[in-house]
């Protein structure tokens, strides 16, 4: 049902890749976020929530440098002073580092509008000569279109599965290679609207009746042309109220008690209106359908 519509909207969807390491560790921890232009001209969205950690690595990565320097506790951890081992009193991120992955030949930075009220980006890069991505999102236009029951579907970067990363003992930093896996392949889920998500008695977001996975935030929301009709931003889990407690199930030849208490995982996104307007306010270009 999406396979053509998944392609077309892969050209302009990209993953954002992020290395994290924590207080008093060498292990890195690889997460992913997914960002998709918007017009011709460099301009992104993404979720608030990834663009503020992305703005806030540098910051956090200058606040470790001067640590390690001065030896000074900033109440987090105190490392290595006068050559005696670090205390740790938390494992706070103490280095951060991201990547913008196929989405241009090189980038001198970028401005960052976060919107005020909704988990939403804006992201405008600057300093590249080449665009890597194709084509770029059509926003429905109609959204009397947005109905209970319609099928839509949502496309990003859950499951990271890159490794292009170490850890650097001599300078004790972590670092992007230029070996190992440098992708992860994206990941589609389906569902139905099953909830409009008020806010101020106006439409400001649509619940699907599956989840948005870790890695899809800011990932587009499209129906089977391909259409934007909004952005995955979080997961609501809904108890049904079947709660199980030592209830007895058959498993091959024995019984065993099984306690067990479901929830319903729904996707949340952003709404289109919400998007194209907070574009509009920034006089960004986009495109309706």
């Amino acid at each position: 049902m999406f396979v053509k519509a998944i392609e077309l909207v892969s050209g302009f969807t990209r993953p954002i890749h992020s290395i994290i390491r924590y207080g008093g560790q060498q292990k890195i921890i690889p997460g992913s976020a997914t960002l998709f232009f918007v017009n011709e001209n460099g301009t992104a969205i993404t979720c608030r929530h990834v663009a503020e950690l992305i703005i806030a690595s540098d910051q956090i990565n200058k606040d470790y440098r001067q640590q390690k320097n001065t030896g000074f506790d900033t109440g987090h951890v105190n490392y290595q002073v006068q050559g005696k081992p670090a205390l740790v009193k938390s494992d706070p991120i103490v280095q951060m580092k991201n990547s913008f992955v196929n989405c241009f030949d090189m980038i001198s930075g970028f401005n960052c509008l976060i919107h005020p009220l909704y988990d939403l980006a804006i992201l405008q890069f600057s300093g590249f000569n080449k665009t890597l991505y194709n084509g770029y999102a059509r926003f429905v236009a109609d959204n009397s279109r947005i109905r209970q029951g319609k099928s839509l579907c949502r496309l990003g970067y859950p499951f990271p599965e890159f490794n292009n990363f170490r850890y650097n003992p001599v300078e004790d930093d972590i670092e992007w290679t230029q070996s190992g896996l440098t992708n992860s392949p994206s990941f589609p889920i389906d569902g139905i609207i099953t909830r409009l998500i008020a806010r101020n008695q106006a439409a400001a977001g649509i619940e699907m009746s599956s989840p948005g996975l870790r890695g899809q935030s800011g990932g587009p929301l499209f129906d089977t042309d391909g259409i934007i009709y909004g952005m995955q931003s979080a997961t609501a889990h809904l108890h049904l109220g079947f709660d199980l407690t030592d209830f007895a199930v058959q498993d091959g030849g024995s019984i065993k008690k099984v306690t067990n208490s479901p929830f319903l995982h729904v996707g949340q996104c952003v709404h289109v209106d919400i998007i194209k307007d907070f574009l509009r306010q920034h006089q960004v270009v986009f495109y309706e359908t």
